[in-house]
């Protein structure tokens, strides 16, 4: 069981996860918020997060949706403002996300368990980071067709590192049709 993390190592966290987000690209508001969002101080504004530190219940959350946003090519994210739709592009976006956190994780040497806590991913976070302590890196096959991280075998093929490195922590690649959300 993982015990609820201070009010200080939260800010900690959030300090240092900010820093990486803005670092790699994303654009990050620290704002108050008024009124409820989909997880508590979080929420994705024009393409970019807003976040109300002192509303956030798990610093985790932020990395995970900022894979949201990071997995998707630039025309896409830019119209995001909300909540995400419940389309298809979504639906894949949630286990590039999952992968994508777990590699932030390890680069911001982040316990996994601050992203995958026992109150989210309906109370798989344990399983989820075993199969990725595993090797079983659910996600990565659509990080690698966005050209954003590779398994062994292509990133041996291309001479880069195979994830859980990334290559790419925005995707760079752009598609014809992305201006159809």
């Amino acid at each position: 069981m993982n015990a609820p993390l201070t009010a200080l190592k939260n800010q900690r966290i959030i300090d240092a996860i900010v820093t990486f987000l803005r670092e790699i690209g994303l654009e990050v508001l620290l704002e108050r918020h008024e009124g409820d969002s989909f997880l508590p101080g979080i929420r994705i504004k024009t393409g970019g997060l807003s976040i109300d530190p002192s509303q956030v219940l798990y610093p985790g959350d932020i990395l995970h949706e900022a894979g949201h946003l990071a997995t998707v090519t630039y025309a896409v994210r830019c119209k995001l403002d909300g909540e995400l739709p419940d389309i298809d592009l979504h639906r894949g976006a949630e286990l590039m996300s999952l992968a994508w956190s777990y590699a932030a994780c390890l680069k911001l040497e982040i316990p996994p368990h601050v992203v995958f806590h026992q109150d989210g991913y309906k109370g798989d976070g344990d399983h989820l980071i075993r199969n990725f302590e595993d090797g079983i890196y659910i996600g990565l096959p659509m990080l690698q067709y966005q050209q954003m991280a590779y398994d062994e075998k292509n990133a041996g093929i291309l001479n880069v590192k195979s994830f859980p490195y990334m290559q790419n922590w925005i995707c760079i690649k752009e598609e014809r049709g992305d201006d159809n959300i």
